[in-house]
């Protein structure tokens, strides 16, 4: 690379040109290699695709905005989510930038004016099967298209076009024996629609699938040992989906907490709350009161589970 870029023959006349104005030159390696053998040089598609991959000078050209404003707008989740490293450079995919829509504006004033997120024309409890349908029908579909077709807010529909899509390829993931990526093309989902975020809520999903046999025995230990009054064993809980996370209420008398917290990582804690919102990367609580960790490793035995929290009473 540093003897080519010496050479000078960046600069020759024939040379190809960069695909990128940013201060990373990136060239089409197709062009570069017939130049380099002497052989003509191809020309680049001049179609536009869904799937293009735009720098942030070509997408602020396409959004209509300033280089300033574009890096303001790559930051929303919506479009972070779907960024691509290529050469070290960051790019988007074309119907990415083309449709985003940006969240409107608080109105100034203190009257007035409607809460985010509220008004939407679908029900939220009606909401997925509606998307299920338009996803059945159209797997390429976009945020933008079920705002169109169903006029939620963009948010709305981008939440539950993820959550939709992560449970079908988990399914995808578990019957085939697949990874996340498979599991999308098989779906036909574009690989810009499911990076990142549908991917690792599938691969959660999947973990958590897989840890409720576990799970249940532990519940069914527990009831067995009287930490719960209800007839059956209590159902295990699942209140986050960032991380393989779930907890069992306990309503014993003897019981040192609300309930009995798992994670993939730490393994078992006794909590103060039945909720527990520990999301991805928050800390992992110390103990105290109400607070303990119990068994050491993520999947110790049931009954030393039960041990140990018989310890705390």
């Amino acid at each position: 690379m540093s003897t080519l870029l010496s050479s000078g023959r960046l600069q020759a006349e024939g040379f190809p040109a960069p695909l990128s104005a940013g201060r990373t030159r990136l060239y089409d390696g197709e062009q570069v290699d017939a130049y380099l053998a002497g052989r003509p040089v191809p020309a680049l598609p001049t179609a536009d695709d869904d799937e293009d991959l735009l720098d942030r000078q070509e997408a602020a050209a396409l959004s209509g905005i300033p280089l300033h404003a574009w890096d303001r707008r790559k930051k929303t989740p919506a479009v972070s989510e779907h960024m691509v490293l290529v050469g070290g450079v960051e790019h988007w995919p074309r119907h990415v930038v083309r449709n985003y829509s940006p969240a409107p504006r608080p109105r100034p004033s203190g009257g007035g004016g409607r809460p985010a997120g509220t008004g939407d024309q679908v029900p939220r409890d009606l909401l997925p099967a509606r998307v299920a349908q338009l996803l059945d029908d159209d797997p390429t579909l976009t945020a933008a298209g079920v705002t169109d077709r169903l006029g939620v807010h963009r948010n709305t529909a981008q939440a539950a076009l993820t959550a939709l899509r992560a449970e079908r390829m988990a399914d995808v993931m578990e019957q085939q024996g697949v990874d996340a990526a498979q599991a999308a093309a098989a779906l036909g989902y574009p690989a810009g629609l499911t990076r990142r975020r549908a991917s690792t809520r599938a691969e959660t999903i999947v973990r958590g699938r897989q840890a409720r046999p576990y799970l249940a025995d532990v519940a069914r230990a527990l009831h067995a040992r009287g930490w719960t009054t209800t007839d059956t064993p209590p159902v295990v809980q699942h209140p986050t989906e960032d991380e393989c996370f779930a907890a069992l209420v306990l309503d014993s008398p003897q019981a040192p907490a609300a309930a009995l917290v798992w994670s993939e990582r730490h393994g078992w804690r006794t909590s103060t709350s039945r909720r527990h919102p520990l999301g991805r990367g928050a800390a992992w609580p110390p103990p105290g009161p109400g607070v303990r960790h119990l068994a050491t490793g993520t999947t110790p035995d049931p009954a030393d589970v039960v041990k140990a929290l018989e310890s705390t009473s």
